[in-house]
């Protein structure tokens, strides 16, 4: 029963540890600029700028630009006028939107 017991804790581990290769992973600053000059991802400000048109007056809480499954967006985190906080995700390659729910 041990034996079975360890083999299936090892199988969680390892399964543990492929899931979170998967996950997203924040970019820093210097990996974003790289990106940014070698053409890979539209600037940030463009995309700002996408996100708070679609809530006029809103206010900027949060910008991260991440990568998940080989793919580059950018998440956006802003407060409306309302007072509702709104997370709004786009595809830093093309600015396509791809999610806006509210946080």
């Amino acid at each position: 029963m041990k034996v079975n017991l360890r083999v299936g804790g090892l199988a969680a581990l390892v399964l543990m540890l492929f899931c979170s290769s998967l996950a997203a992973r924040d970019l820093n600053q210097d990996e974003a600029l790289a990106l940014r000059q070698q053409g890979v991802i539209l600037p940030l400000e463009q995309l700002l700028q996408q996100a708070m048109a679609r809530y006029p007056g809103s206010r900027l809480l949060e910008a991260e630009l991440e990568k998940k499954h080989g793919q580059y967006a950018y998440e956006v985190e802003l407060v409306t006028t309302e007072g509702v906080v709104r997370e709004i995700k786009l595809d830093a390659t093309n600015g396509v939107l791809i999610k806006d729910e509210e946080d």
